[in-house]
């Protein structure tokens, strides 16, 4: 008897423990994706059709994320302008965080889903005419 209490008392306490990680891997995947980009890139009229490019990846920036109750993290992207954040479900405000560009980039305002990463393509203008 004393042992079919013990064997219960295990089952009960590893189906336990495996429905609180169940919990939290649900909120483990929340936060925000994407890409920050800037454009124009040149000065001046870019003639139609041309194959030049008008925008270039913000690479190597720092942004500042904030949420009602003040500033929460940063983070920098990627060569390539691309970056990834886990946050936790909420309203958010994300704002380059360092001067680069003749105008402000941001704030980009997101919701966070829990256990979603919700993907953003963000866009800077360089203040470039």
């Amino acid at each position: 008897m004393l042992r079919a209490n013990a064997a219960l008392f295990l089952a009960l306490v590893l189906m336990n423990g495996s429905l609180a990680s169940a919990e939290s891997d649900s909120s483990k995947g929340s936060g925000i994706e994407g890409i920050v980009m800037v454009s124009p890139i040149w000065p001046g009229p870019i003639k139609k059709g041309s194959e030049k490019p008008n925008t270039a990846p913000v690479a190597s920036a720092v942004f500042s994320v904030a949420n009602e109750k003040g500033p929460v993290t940063s983070f920098t992207t990627d060569n390539e302008g691309r970056f990834r954040l886990s946050l936790s479900p909420g309203h958010y405000v994300v704002s380059l965080a360092e001067y680069r560009f003749a105008r402000p980039c941001g704030p980009f305002e997101i919701d966070v889903e829990s256990g979603k990463m919700t993907k953003v393509e963000w866009r800077c203008d360089s203040g470039m005419q």
